[in-house]
C-alpha cells in the first residue's frame, strides 16, 4: 500500500501536522441557525440513502459472481510451521485473506504504513466467526521476521508467511490485495479480490473522518479553500516522523520493535 515511496521514505507533508496555530486558521464552515442546518443535512440525507442502495446492489452483484477454483494445498507457513491453504479455513466455510506487504531486512520503522494503517484495525473478529468467515493475514515477508512485526504491534490476528506461495495465490496481482475464498468439502475457491481503495473497508478510521468537518485533510479532497489538507496520499498521510503513526503507541508502551533481522541483511 505504500509502493509508490521507498520504504522509510518520508515527504514534505509529514511535518506539517496541525498544530494550535493550524486549527485557529483553519477555515470554517457558514454559522446558521438549527433549522436551516437541518434542512441542509436532510437534503445530503437523501443522497447518503441513494449511496447506501448503491452499495447494497453492488453487493448483491457480488454474490452472483461465478468463482475459480484454487489448489487447496498451497502451502503457507505459520506459527507452527508449514499449513495449507484449507487448514487457514480453521473449518469454516469461508476465508478473507489480507495480503501484507513487506519490506526483507527492513526495520519496522520502514515497513508498510498502508498495510500497517489497514490491516491493523481489522480486530474483533468473533462477528467474522458468527457467519462462519476466517480472516487471515497473508504477509509477504518470512515467518519469523514478520511475525515479531505483528507481536509488536499487538495484533492478534491469525498470521501466516506467503514468501514462497505468493505466485499461486496471487497470479500476477500485488501485495496489498484482499481476497475472498469458499470451501466446499476439500475443494477451495476464489470468489472475489480487490486491492487499491477497496481496503479502505478495513479502515474504520477513514469513514469516521469522512463525516469529520475537515475530512481526511489529504490533497486530493474536494474541500472548501482554507480547509485543512495537510497529506497528498502516497503514502505519507500514514506516518509520523518517520514512522507508521500506529508504531509510537507501542513504543511508549514499551513494545520492542526489534525484528531480528540479522545483519548480512541490512
Amino acid at each position: 500500500m505504500g509502493k509508490n515511496r521507498q520504504p522509510g521514505e518520508q515527504n514534505d507533508n509529514q511535518r506539517d501536522v496541525m498544530d494550535g496555530n493550524d486549527h485557529a486558521n483553519a477555515g470554517l464552515p457558514v454559522v446558521v441557525d438549527r433549522d436551516s442546518w437541518q434542512a441542509q443535512l436532510d437534503k445530503l440525507l437523501i443522497r447518503e440513502k441513494a449511496h447506501t442502495r448503491a452499495g447494497d446492489a453492488i453487493a448483491a452483484a457480488r454474490r452472483r459472481l461465478p468463482m475459480v477454483e484454487v489448489d487447496p494445498t498451497t502451502t503457507l507457513i505459520g506459527p507452527h510451521g508449514p499449513v495449507t491453504l484449507l487448514e487457514v479455513f480453521e473449518g469454516r466455510r469461508q476465508l478473507i485473506v489480507y495480503f501484507h506487504m513487506w519490506h526483507p531486512g527492513q526495520p519496522a520503522a520502514n515497513q508498510c504504513e498502508g498495510c500497517t494503517f489497514f490491516n491493523g484495525q481489522v480486530r474483533e473478529l468473533s462477528y467474522l466467526h458468527s457467519r462462519n468467515v476466517t480472516y487471515a493475514t497473508f504477509c509477504e515477508g518470512p515467518y519469523e521476521e514478520s511475525v515479531r512485526y505483528r507481536d509488536f504491534m499487538g495484533w492478534d490476528v491469525p498470521w501466516y508467511s506467503a514468501q514462497d506461495s505468493a505466485d499461486a495465490l496471487l497470479n500476477g496481482r500485488g501485495f496489498g490485495t484482499l481476497i475472498c475464498y469458499l470451501r466446499h468439502g476439500d475443494r477451495v475457491f476464489e470468489t472475489y479480490w480487490n486491492t487499491g481503495r477497496s481496503a479502505e473497508v478495513m479502515a474504520p478510521s477513514y469513514g469516521l473522518l469522512d463525516m469529520t468537518v475537515y475530512g481526511r485533510q489529504e490533497t486530493w479532497e474536494d474541500s472548501p479553500a482554507g480547509w485543512p489538507q495537510h497529506w497528498e496520499n502516497n503514502g505519507g498521510q500514514f506516518r509520523t516522523d518517520g514512522r507508521p503513526t500506529a508504531q509510537w503507541s507501542r513504543l511508549a508502551a514499551g513494545r520492542s520493535d526489534d525484528l531480528g533481522i540479522s545483519h548480512h541483511h541490512r
